[in-house]
């Protein structure tokens, strides 16, 4: 978000000059090359299947116990709750230990907490305070993991290969998003919640022997940074001083806050508009996930994240959850969720790759906390209003106001860029794109 010719891309890519060309050659797979990614992938998909079984179990459990969409919003408020209190500790942190060591800690206690939540479900004692606190302990930890596992990554693959792997991350996280909701509907249905938080807790044994198994001496480490006073401000200093930062964390912590509220909506939706079940949930959260996992593979081809893709597909986002939210029948509203699915990723995806590639690695663990922060932190804000105004006004309007806002927010941040950048818009054969004004003035001449 330069003010140069190449406004309209990530300025990370142009700290690395020399991976521009190796990137061009980058297969969609190419970091499932590396053994110690290709591990840490094996195993983040079998937990991440895991998570999913349980975020539906989860939400599921929650709207039978108290019938109502506010207290599933208070669920998620509640998870996220430590991210916004918290979240820029947990960066310190993890720029200050050694990530594989930290995340097979956080891995572990992650695994006791759906354990846990699993032995009081299935001994028929579970309440929704239980719920409600197993929630907020999942959050804690995801204070540490978050920041320690998207750090990681580069330390895992180098920086020619982290845009990929940022991309394939979340091809492997949607990939189980298809295959959890379809297994938790089947046990809900036929045994209960308790038997999907179970597996959950076991499923963390796959990546902690993934990260057991990693061989050290071809990692690409960042040395730790020693404790000193004043890291959080730091931080924070330096994402104020760079617009190719701030700008992606500002659209990002819309779109988390107010955009990304499905298991209100779509819980609303099964019970109220629809009148479905546990089955029918979980083939929303499936048909969602197909078009999450298009968009993290056609992002990890692309290679490359442009502001322009950033802003398109956020107004697109928020246009399509919009379109959803009225649409007539059944079927249609299933399909549209795809395509919702697909562009609220690509937002996901080409943020935080650019945001990741434009940070100083001794800064990576601050900065991408304060993005997970922005992204997931604002869900106590915003889930219990979109929670509200779901049981006040129905389904339809609370997924109509996530869209509005998103839409919103993505036209706002389009002209807060044009004006600070000093770009306008141009229109040509390749789209709409941010160009200086000097250079639009030329073109114009030239015309």
């Amino acid at each position: 978000m330069s003010t140069g010719t190449g406004a309209d891309s990530a300025p990370g890519h142009t700290s690395t000059p020399n991976a521009a060309p190796a990137d061009r050659k980058n297969s969609m797979f190419s970091s499932l090359r590396i053994r110690n990614y290709r591990l840490f992938a094996t195993g983040q998909a079998v937990s991440n299947t895991g998570t999913w079984m349980q975020r539906i179990a989860q939400d599921w459990l929650v709207l039978s116990l108290t019938g109502s969409a506010s207290a599933v919003g208070i669920t998620i408020a509640l998870q996220f709750l430590p991210m916004l209190l918290f979240g820029l500790y947990g960066g310190v942190l993890a720029d200050r230990l050694p990530k594989r060591p930290l995340l097979i800690a956080t891995q572990g206690a992650m695994g006791l907490t759906g354990v846990a939540l699993a032995v009081l479900t299935l001994a028929g004692h579970v309440h929704v305070w239980h719920v409600y606190l197993a929630a907020f302990v999942l959050g804690l930890v995801t204070v540490v993991d978050n920041p320690a596992r998207q750090t990681f990554v580069p330390e895992m693959v180098g920086p020619s290969q982290l845009a990929n792997a940022v991309s394939l991350n979340s091809a492997n996280f949607q990939s189980a998003r298809l295959v959890g909701p379809a297994i938790a509907g089947v046990l809900i249905t036929a045994v209960g919640s308790g038997w999907a938080f179970l597996l959950n807790g076991l499923s963390f044994a796959a990546p902690i022997a993934a990260l057991l198994m990693m061989r050290t001496a071809e990692l690409h480490p960042v040395a730790p940074q020693p404790r000193a006073k004043g890291q959080l401000r730091e931080g924070l200093r330096y994402v104020a001083g760079r617009p190719e930062l701030i700008w992606p964390i500002v659209l990002v912590g819309f779109i988390g806050t107010f955009g990304f509220n499905f298991p209100i909506w779509l819980s609303a939706f099964v019970s109220e508009v629809f009148h479905g079940d546990a089955g029918t949930y979980g083939l929303f959260n499936t048909l969602i996930a197909a078009g999450s996992l298009a968009g993290a593979l056609l992002a990890a081809r692309r290679g490359q994240a442009r502001l322009r893709l950033l802003v398109t597909a956020a107004a697109l986002f928020g246009g399509l959850l919009l379109v959803t939210a009225y649409a007539p029948g059944f079927w249609l509203f299933a399909a549209l969720l795809v395509p919702v699915g697909m562009f609220g990723l690509t937002v996901n995806v080409v943020a935080n790759s650019s945001v990741q590639l434009a940070t100083d690695p001794e800064m990576r663990g601050r900065v991408m906390a304060l993005f997970m922060m922005v992204f997931t932190g604002g869900t106590p804000v915003g889930a219990p209003l979109v929670g509200w105004i779901t049981d006040t006004y129905g389904a339809r309007v609370g997924m109509a106001s996530g869209g509005l806002v998103s839409l919103a927010a993505a036209l706002g941040v389009a002209v807060v860029l044009s004006r600070v950048g000093n770009l306008r818009l141009s229109v040509n054969r390749r789209g709409v794109t941010f160009v200086p004004s000097a250079r639009r003035d030329e073109m114009v001449a030239a015309a």
